[in-house]
């Protein structure tokens, strides 16, 4: 006898999901995304930046037409199964789940290191378990929590943007390390690749659609929203911190935010950066935590992962064994590895993870059409562009795990059961 698994309930509305978005693409990466970024691109960093903000453009409307459509937990794992077919849903739901949990792990690791240095290891795991605790006591806690993280870190940057603007000249210490940076048409392709690893957030809005109060209308707003309050965000910031730093110093600045308003007349302000980079971690953690949970929870729905995996609890309505098995396998991470290629693999899963929301978008009939189809060609397009792109160690990374991913199917298809016509 099979056993029917409960939904998960409707409790969130506009303002939940558009502080989930900003949580999820506002949290580390506008802290440390930028050297990665300015290595590639020098002084071109904000043309990166606004190619990013293209491709993710394009992305989000195919993402929000979607969601429309279908308003159910998995987001673009569901999209591609609906649209194009199992196979190509199961490539970008494994993208998501594999690419997010090493992005957790990373973030884990970047808290401990910014707060408690040799410990990091250690430290991440004790964030790790705490933020599950949040996760399993339901997606309000979750949502009230981004909230009040997202609210202090913005009032942060406010104070940090206005210490920088007020500077006056830079000034750094002689003797300060710097490279020469990569440039070109191909760095600023590659920066691109990179800074969409900062807008990649607004999928957690999809994946938790059936948690979404009024989805059809919710969702589409909520994603558009979140990405433009984002965007302003980081262009605000990257125009600041170059700025304030030479791009060749910028380029191997690990918390370049703390380092520019260390050199300004308010560097009294660099431990409240520092304490803000590690909340804003903290909260984009949280959110990845609740999006790869939810995406784990529609695979193995459909056997694509564990069956036990699609357990949902009955009282909290929450993916119990999902987020309990996202945090073993994150703690698992920060302790045997560094994740040193994080950012680039992220990047590889998620810009795979788009493709498929746009070719899926694409197939979608007039009646459920909101935005012309030029967009899906155009974010189709770059998405690829900017997978090739990536650095050499993302890209091969990427393909390793992909094809565990495949030949994992491929042992289990054979044992799947035939689905209902």
């Amino acid at each position: 006898m099979t056993t029917v698994q409960p939904a998960l309930a409707r409790r969130l509305g506009l303002a939940d999901a558009v502080f989930i978005g900003l949580g999820s693409m506002i949290g580390a990466g506008v802290f440390a995304v930028w050297a990665p970024a300015a290595r590639a691109a020098g002084p071109w960093v904000l043309l990166g930046l606004a190619l990013a903000l293209v491709v993710a453009f394009c992305n989000a409307t195919s993402s929000a037409q979607l969601a429309a459509q279908y308003p159910t937990s998995g987001g673009t794992y569901i999209y591609g199964r609906e649209r194009l077919g199992t196979w190509p849903g199961f490539i970008a739901g494994w993208g998501f789940v594999v690419g997010k949990t090493a992005s957790i792990a990373a973030m884990a690791l970047t808290f401990g290191a910014y707060v408690f240095g040799p410990f990091a290891p250690w430290i991440a795991v004790a964030i790790v378990i705490v933020l599950a605790g949040v996760n399993l006591l339901g997606v309000t806690r979750t949502a009230q929590l981004t909230k009040v993280i997202v609210s202090v870190v913005l009032v942060v940057l406010v104070l940090v943007i206005a210490a920088n603007i007020l500077g006056g000249p830079r000034e750094f210490p002689s003797g300060q390390p710097a490279i020469p940076f990569q440039g070109g048409v191909y760095g600023v392709l590659q920066s691109a690749g990179l800074l969409f690893f900062a807008f990649a957030g607004y999928a957690r809005i999809a994946t938790m659609g059936e948690e979404v109060k009024q989805p059809k209308r919710v969702i589409p707003i909520a994603i558009l929203v979140a990405l433009l309050l984002t965007a302003v965000v980081y262009a605000v910031v990257g125009g600041v911190l170059l700025w304030r730093i030479p791009p060749e110093i910028l380029a191997v600045t690990e918390a370049p935010l703390a380092f520019a308003t260390a050199y300004s007349p308010w560097a009294a302000l660099t431990p409240v950066v520092a304490a803000a980079a590690a909340l804003a971690t903290v909260g984009a953690m949280l959110n990845l935590m609740t999006g790869v949970g939810r995406t784990s929870l529609a695979m193995a729905r459909n056997n694509d992962l564990p069956r036990w995996l699609a357990y949902v609890e009955p009282t909290r309505s929450v993916p119990r064994n999902a987020e309990l098995a996202l945090a073993l396998v994150v703690c698992g991470l920060v302790l045997l590895t560094d994740v040193r290629v994080v950012i680039g693999f992220s990047s590889f899963g998620v810009l795979v993870y788009y493709l498929i929301a746009n070719l899926s978008a694409y197939t979608q009939e007039p009646g459920h059409r909101r935005y012309p189809r030029f967009l899906q060609i155009l974010g189709a397009l770059a998405c690829v562009v900017l997978v090739v792109t990536l650095p050499w160690q993302a890209i091969g990374l990427g393909v390793a795990v992909f094809a565990i991913g495949v030949a994992y199917r491929l042992i289990r298809r054979p044992y799947r059961p035939a689905r209902a016509k």
